[in-house]
């Protein structure tokens, strides 16, 4: 469902523009449909023949996207599997400290070659209804003051439903422009229309390695946007905005670890209004990548952080449950597409996850 198709709607029961945007307010805010004034009946705020219809858009809503399994994390985090209506699956993290991370592509066809989402490719995009549904399901689970739009595909692929989502949360949905965060291998459509919304979002590039040559071999189906060229676009969105840039960089053993890159680092963000997040590889039996060791991670870390780059070190979300982007997916269509499935599901069923 788009959200446009969805305002319309409920237009033509006879609404007019303060009661549809009184039902989605309440719909993005995980409230009752009819939620309305304190102690005040919804006969005062909404009139009859939409109170009449919330029952079945309540139930239509609802089904956007289900909880299939849960799959807490040690670290705060769980991983959820949500069903969508037409039988799919997506994943959604719930993230610590009060976020959650959406998926707006079944599958990408940016094809990175450490990544399991895009191994089959682009297989669907997900509605601005279907994303907005994903928040909705995490606030009946948890507070949810930011949310990312980080998961399952690439953003910029879905760009018109991805913008209509973040337009939604950003008002009615009640969560700080600076907190919706738009996350993308980098596209120039980005760059092209972020700065025209009514809402303008955080920026997250994933930029994972300073040479053209190996960003080319490591994310095949990406714009071909030189490195320094994509950080000089995005500091001219993070100067326009006042939000740092978030620059994500998977560290994979042998491949992007070396002090090479990190001079690279250095070389382009010195002097950017920019975040370099260094995110261990999750590693899975289905891909030959490996994470570097800690110690190595934490030099690497110190290495930029003597030179000025302001760095974090984060761990990807559900690396103790085998759960990274697409690996629950991936496990869920094929039981045995990890050897450590049957230690996983082992945990769960201790923990009560059906």
């Amino acid at each position: 469902m788009q959200l446009e198709t969805l305002r319309q709607s409920l237009l033509a029961t006879g609404a007019r523009d303060c009661h549809v945007d009184r039902v989605l307010r309440a719909w993005t805010q995980g409230k009752p449909l009819d939620a309305g004034p304190r102690s005040q009946p919804a006969e005062h705020y909404l009139p009859l023949a939409l109170r009449n219809a919330l029952a079945a858009l309540d139930a239509q809503l609802s089904g956007l996207a289900r909880m299939r399994s849960e799959h807490p994390g040690d670290d705060g985090s769980s991983r959820l599997l949500v069903d969508l209506a037409d039988g799919q699956m997506a994943e959604c993290v719930l993230l610590p400290r009060d976020g959650v991370c959406v998926s707006t592509q079944i599958g990408c066809a940016v094809g990175c070659t450490f990544c399991m989402t895009g191994r089959d490719g682009l297989l669907r995009q997900v509605s601005s209804g279907e994303m907005v549904a994903q928040v909705v399901l995490a606030r009946h689970l948890r507070t949810v003051r930011r949310v990312v739009f980080m998961g399952m595909g690439e953003p910029s692929h879905n760009i018109d439903n991805v913008l209509e989502a973040i337009d939604l949360l950003g008002t009615a949905g009640a969560i700080g422009h600076k907190n919706l965060v738009f996350s993308t291998v980098g596209d120039r459509r980005v760059f092209e229309r972020l700065p025209q919304e009514r809402v303008k979002p955080a920026l997250a590039i994933s930029l994972h390695t300073t040479r053209a040559d190996l960003r080319a071999e490591l994310l095949p189906k990406a714009s071909r946007i030189d490195p320094a060229e994509l950080v000089e676009l995005a500091e001219h969105y993070a100067r326009t905005t006042g939000y740092p840039i978030q620059y994500q960089w998977t560290l994979i053993d042998g491949v992007n670890d070396s002090e090479a890159e990190m001079d690279g680092i250095v070389r382009l963000l010195t002097g950017k209004y920019a975040i370099m997040n260094l995110i261990p590889y999750n590693t899975t039996a289905a891909l030959s990548y490996r994470r570097p060791p800690l110690e190595r991670v934490t030099a690497l870390a110190h290495y930029l952080h003597a030179r000025g780059i302001r760095t974090t070190v984060r761990n990807s979300a559900g690396q103790d449950v085998d759960g990274g982007c697409g690996q629950l997916r991936a496990r869920s269509l094929d039981p045995e597409a990890s050897p450590t499935s049957r230690k996983v599901m082992l945990k769960q069923l201790k923990a009560g996850v059906r």
